[in-house]
């Protein structure tokens, strides 16, 4: 198991020594999941954590009218948790499904209690990366939507250049919050 990635990560947020980071590595498993397979579905309790190794995933949820909607998509070296469902103990109302083949590691739920149990720091770690991820969700929210589709287009190119091309055209197009064949119609238009 590779968790180099993931523990220099978590360096970012906090100090760290080799007892503590050995007690991290024993407490992560390791799972793979292919393109199109759910990491968490409606109406389940998010009782796990992951962290992408390799691969995307994207969180969507379906309208009123039945259509998907792509929130947003994650990537490599990124957690991954409903954070709602995962604190609260409610079922999610979201889908969080791998766009590509994904390897992650998974800390449950027990995981994380021990480690906060253990490690005086953690706590503290998982508060930066938690404020940390909040900021970066709003920013990227608050800077697509003035936007034409155009414009959204081309931030989310700007932004997200090394998921272009690993993510289907109907998930962009629903990220960026039209359809399929108007995403289409701007690609030719700006080559």
């Amino acid at each position: 198991m590779n968790s180099e990635p993931l523990i220099n990560y978590l360096l970012q947020f906090g100090s760290l020594n080799q007892q503590q980071i050995d007690l991290i590595n024993a407490s992560l498993t390791v799972r793979n999941y292919k393109a199109d397979a759910y990491f968490l579905k409606a109406g389940q309790v998010s009782r796990e954590i992951g962290f992408i190794i390799k691969g995307v995933v994207r969180v969507c949820y379906y309208d009123n009218e039945g259509n998907e909607i792509t929130r947003y998509f994650i990537d490599e070296n990124n957690f991954l948790v409903d954070i709602e469902s995962y604190n609260a103990g409610i079922p999610s109302i979201g889908y969080v499904q791998a766009v590509t083949d994904c390897e992650m590691l998974i800390l449950s739920k027990q995981a994380m209690e021990n480690l906060s149990n253990t490690i005086i720091v953690w706590d503290s770690i998982v508060h930066k990366m938690i404020a940390k991820g909040l900021s970066e969700k709003v920013a990227r929210i608050s800077l697509m939507f003035p936007k034409d589709a155009t414009e959204r287009y081309l931030f989310f190119l700007e932004k997200f250049p090394n998921l272009a091309n690993r993510v289907p055209l109907q998930y962009i197009a629903s990220y960026i919050g039209i359809t399929k064949h108007s995403l289409s119609r701007i690609r030719k238009s700006i080559r």
